[in-house]
């Protein structure tokens, strides 16, 4: 069989004359010979308004009762869909997670896909031309529903293409990946290819392309993934493990809403360090741009969180200071640029700093093929600018 994976996000499938678009368009896929897995993700605004309502009944949901609602969702869209394909004479049927048989773990709004009953998704292809999965979730063991976070419909589409080893598509308001967020500048250049690594790192940076779990799926299974628009033809994005055009830097990514956080006049001990970082991690928190300064045997240790987590973060970084003196600065934003070619070319940090020398810069982190930076949000349209120019984004 000749198999193809398509994922529709949710803006694809946000009405039904959106949904009967798609129906059409996938019906031109199985005219071209294809049998298709469609992805499909919930409509619209689904899932936000389904988390407002879960928040109006508690100030905390159960995680599991949680996912139990949100999984809703999809099934609608992908019930959805199906009908528009059966009207236009495609022989198929909807899916969802457990009807697939998409098994994760039981991290409740974060599990990880860890198999697939493959063999029922080929013998339901024989079948039927077209079959619509529902995207963002799957079950337990115990035949419990989970979801695989934010994006996890990117996930679905991409384990469920490697498991069949079959082509994969992912398709939404843009026509590929940009250099940086046409939204914010119109005059991105789009991209034909990008990387792997490229991507992984974008996506840790604020790039929202494809879920970063969705990009290390593919990379362990040498996928290519075609990313495009739903609604036009023009040509979109390969993410493919090298890109043959090298640019020194591939794109540029940021991430507002950044807090620094900043602890002072800790002893000299690596214990207080690792306890200090082993409790925030225990309590499921991302801390970025970690620097450690020894000033006179005292450490002071500065890192970045998102501003969203700032409310519990503060009672939970308390329990693991001791008395130590804490102090957060706020209104920050991360700015990164990113590229495979940064591990042969020289200079590209002389240029970055270069492009930014009349901006303060608060933090800096690197690695091979990414250099990012620490800044004040008023500077921030300066310093995006300065390096779109620089580096020709």
């Amino acid at each position: 069989m000749n198999i193809v994976v398509q994922k529709y996000g949710g803006s694809s499938v946000s009405d039904t004359n959106k949904i009967k678009f798609v129906a059409n368009k996938v019906k031109n896929k199985v005219y071209e010979g294809y049998k298709v897995v469609v992805i499909v993700s919930a409509m619209g605004e689904t899932t936000d308004n389904l988390i407002k309502l879960a928040n109006e009944i508690s100030n905390k949901p159960h995680p599991r009762e949680l996912d139990m609602l949100l999984t809703t969702g999809e099934q609608i869209s992908v019930a959805l869909l199906s009908m528009a394909l059966i009207d236009l004479n495609v022989k198929t049927k909807s899916l969802n997670a457990f009807q697939a048989g998409i098994f994760t773990t039981s991290d409740f709004t974060k599990a990880r896909i860890q198999k697939f009953k493959v063999s029922r998704i080929i013998n339901l292809l024989k079948e039927n031309d077209v079959l619509v999965i529902t995207g963002f979730q799957g079950i337990t063991e115990e035949g419990d529903y989970t979801t695989l976070g934010r994006g996890g419909s990117d996930t679905s589409a991409v384990a469920i293409a490697a498991a069949l080893n079959s082509e994969c598509e992912i398709y939404s308001d843009f026509p590929g990946i940009y250099t940086f967020d046409p939204r914010k500048y119109p005059d991105a250049k789009k991209l034909k290819f990008v990387t792997y690594d490229e991507m992984l790192e974008m996506s840790s940076l604020g790039a929202r392309v494809l879920h970063s779990r969705a990009i290390e799926v593919a990379k362990k299974y040498n996928l290519k993934v075609y990313c495009a628009s739903t609604f036009t033809e023009e040509e979109g994005t390969y993410v493919v493990a090298d890109n043959i055009e090298n640019p020194v830097v591939t794109g540029m990514s940021v991430m507002e809403n950044q807090t620094q956080v900043t602890i002072t006049n800790i002893p000299f001990n690596h214990d207080i360090i690792y306890n200090i970082f082993d409790k925030i991690a225990q309590k499921g928190f991302n801390v970025d741009m970690i620097s450690i300064i020894n000033i006179n045997e005292k450490l002071n240790v500065s890192f970045t969180i998102i501003e969203e987590e700032m409310e519990n973060f503060d009672n939970y970084l308390k329990e693991a200071l001791n008395d130590l003196q804490v102090t957060y600065e706020h209104g920050y934003a991360k700015i990164s640029v990113v590229g495979i070619g940064m591990r042969t070319e020289k200079g590209v940090a002389s240029r970055f700093f270069k492009a930014l020398e009349d901006i303060p810069i608060r933090m800096v982190t690197t690695s091979e093929i990414k250099i990012s930076c620490l800044l004040e949000k008023k500077y921030l349209d300066i310093a995006t600018r300065a390096i779109i120019k620089e580096f020709e984004l």
